[in-house]
């Protein structure tokens, strides 16, 4: 029999079969919208140290650690992944069965492609089962912990019915829950049980725990604001990562060598009880999406609030280039010695082509970009399948043409080196194909509401053609030379480039 994952919020385990997942029986609330427990939950921000922890915890997994190691973002652009994670969540726990039902099967597109070996030749493939059922259990146990580190451990009732409706997340996916237990009593037997015999110190959980935070890159809108930003992260990240450690379970932080800190369990403690006051302010301040989407402005976007804070930074910076002006500092030796050329090229390839921060460019860098855009563009499969096709073929091309030593990937001295025009057939037919992705009704030309579900943003002045559409061949043209590296500050800046 198919299990839906919609036990009743008793959490009895009871057969509901003949029920879609997430549809509760005649006398329940809805699993999903705003009535759900879940929905409570995101918009609390203690919760934000839950996914932290829940991150952690899946890392620790060794197909889930490969897998992000290999093919994800989280390293270089990790705000852009929040706002991705926080919009795909919204969706999957919104009341709307349709929005769920197309936001579970592009995600499950985007892992049946992720597929490899780890680094000891072991497979993974992010649509095992019973690793998608290890990432909802993290999730669900670590809301748990959130609750009981707080002081305010969930009662029974409130218990099973948040185990309910992470069974019926999972059912959405999957089609069914089979692997999660179906009661709350028999999830902590199964929960012990992978950590104590599968989870390992990964590299990708110790680059979450001892890398991410302490490097975290300023979010679009502090861009012009890098040292107030360096100061905040060199206090808050060490203690987000020794936090993150004393929440963990005690037996995989001794088996897998992790180090607590005297008065960690304290300071744990009271960041748990800090963050639920903060319940308390106005429900505007707190909400995800718009934390997610005020940091992700772009200070040179058509938002007023990104105008206000482009002004004061411009304002920052006029004040810091006086005091230069005044105490100028000795002009930096270049220790490679290389030509702005170059210089220009090694930056294009960080802050676009590595888009997952490892110092090389193979395919899941390119295979990032077309999941950017498809996620911004919300397509269906025929189109989602024909822009990573494009992009397929461009890396394919670029790696004929730049991978000079043989080992299936592109550094960044390969690419400097060559200082390429990449404007190759291939890449020609990624433009096309982006442009008629976003060129939604087919008039061949991209019209302001198209451009701005794209770049998030409005059109430039200088960018509209008479009609006030932006043409196919202006189109191409401009990704093009973007591509390139021959124009930068472009709309397409901070749809690849920006953390």
């Amino acid at each position: 029999m198919t299990d839906t994952g919609s036990d009743g919020p008793a959490g009895t385990g009871a057969d509901h079969s003949d029920r879609r997942p997430g549809q509760p029986a005649h006398d329940e609330a809805p699993l999903f919208g705003p009535d759900s427990r879940f929905h409570a939950f995101f918009h609390d921000p203690r919760w934000a140290l839950s996914i932290v922890r829940a991150t952690v915890l899946e890392a620790a997994h060794p197909q889930v650690g490969a897998a992000l190691t290999d093919n994800s973002t989280f390293v270089a652009h990790p705000w852009r992944r929040l706002r991705n994670t926080v919009v795909s969540l919204q969706r999957m726990f919104g009341a709307d069965d349709e929005v769920r039902r197309r936001e579970a099967a592009r995600l499950n597109r985007l892992h049946a492609r992720l597929k490899g070996a780890d680094a000891h030749d072991r497979p993974y493939d992010a649509m095992d089962p019973a690793v998608r059922g290890w990432v909802v259990a993290t999730l669900f146990e670590s809301s748990v912990t959130m609750c009981r580190l707080s002081g305010q451990p969930l009662e029974r009732g409130d218990m099973d019915r948040l185990y309910a409706e992470f069974r019926a997340y999972l059912a959405a996916l999957e089609g069914d829950a089979g692997h999660l237990p179906p009661t709350v009593q028999e999830f902590w037997p199964y929960y012990d049980r992978v950590v104590e015999e599968e989870l390992e110190n990964t590299e990708a959980m110790r680059v979450i725990l001892y890398r991410l935070f302490d490097h975290l890159p300023a979010p679009p809108l502090l861009h012009g604001l890098p040292a107030m930003w360096a100061a905040g992260r060199a206090v808050a990240g060490p203690l987000i990562g020794v936090i993150t450690v004393a929440s963990l379970p005690e037996p995989f932080r001794r088996r897998a060598g992790l180090p607590e800190m005297p008065g960690a369990q304290t300071l744990m403690q009271g960041a748990y009880l800090a963050a639920g006051l903060a319940r308390f302010l106005p429900d505007g301040w707190i909400q995800p999406e718009g934390i997610a989407k005020l940091l992700a402005l772009d200070p040179g976007g058509d938002d007023p609030r990104a105008r206000s804070i482009g002004a004061l930074t411009d304002r920052m910076k006029r004040a810091g280039a006086l005091v230069r002006l005044l105490a100028p500092l000795p002009p930096e030796p270049d220790p490679a010695g290389g030509t702005d050329v170059r210089r220009e090229a090694e930056a294009f390839f960080t802050a676009v082509l590595d888009q997952t921060g490892d110092g090389y460019l193979d395919w899941p860098d390119l295979a990032a970009m077309a999941r950017e855009v498809a996620g911004r563009l919300d397509l269906d499969e025929p189109d989602e399948t024909r822009l990573y096709d494009a992009f397929a073929g461009w890396w394919r091309e670029l790696q004929a043409a730049l991978d000079t030593d043989g080992d299936g990937r592109v550094s960044v001295r390969e690419y400097a080196e060559a200082v390429p025009s990449l404007a190759g057939p291939a890449l020609i037919r990624v433009a096309e194909v982006l442009f008629d992705v976003t060129d939604t009704d087919g008039d061949r030309r991209v019209d302001a509401d198209e451009y701005r579900a794209l770049f998030r943003r409005g059109f430039r002045r200088d960018m509209a053609g008479a009609d006030g559409t932006y043409s196919r061949a202006a189109f191409v043209r401009d990704f093009l030379s973007f591509m390139a590296g021959r124009e930068r500050s472009t709309a397409y800046d901070p749809l690849f480039s920006d953390a």
